[in-house]
């Protein structure tokens, strides 16, 4: 009988994919490092982009990946510890970088709010269907956009404009791609695990 309870408990309103592993503080703390090197991983898989300081990288797809699948609160840590081992001298960030002050930082922090919002949208169930988990990625792709491009262009001198020319437009069919893939990837997790809700 408590084995016929057990799935139930895990299709309970709340639940993100990372809520399906038996609950521990190890796995919690496993969650949370293992995103932020998710995160440092994709960092790397980066594409320069002429005339921007800012690259295409697969960190953003990683970010947004890792607050769906872990929820608000771990992906909030993981996106955070993320940004302070980097900060901290670790060269995980685009282009094997690190520091805070490189101009493209602003879409770091843009991520760990990202994340968060993202994760607290999967605890909705916003990872669950094609067109909600597009919404969800399109939600937190312009987060970081709110963040990143104002910072890029404080720290550059550059009005908001050429700030947007060159550290938005260009990313917009990147971004779109990455979309794609979440949206094919997450609802098809849940249906796998036929767990869906």
């Amino acid at each position: 009988m408590s084995t016929a309870a057990a799935p139930v408990r895990t299709l309970r309103a709340g639940t993100v994919l990372a809520d399906l592993l038996p609950a521990s503080r190890v796995r919690d703390v496993a969650l949370v490092v293992g995103g932020a090197a998710l995160t440092g991983l994709a960092a790397q898989l980066t594409v320069p982009v002429p005339g921007s300081p800012v690259p295409v990288s697969g960190q953003t797809f990683a970010a947004l990946l890792v607050g769906t699948a872990l929820g608000a609160r771990r992906g909030f840590l993981s996106l955070a510890l993320y940004a302070v081992v980097g900060m901290a001298g670790v060269p995980w960030f685009a282009e094997a970088g690190s520091g805070y002050a490189m101009p493209s930082f602003g879409y770091i922090l843009g991520m760990l709010l990202a994340a968060t919002v993202v994760g607290a949208l999967a605890r909705r169930g916003a990872d669950r269907s094609v067109l909600r988990t597009a919404g969800t990625m399109v939600l937190g792709s312009a987060i970081i956009y709110a963040v990143g491009v104002p910072y890029l262009a404080l720290a550059t001198g550059m009005s908001l404009g050429q700030a947007v020319a060159a550290g938005l437009t260009p990313f917009l069919i990147g971004d779109a791609l990455k979309a794609a893939l979440a949206m094919g990837a997450l609802p098809a997790a849940w249906k796998l695990l036929g767990r869906k809700g």
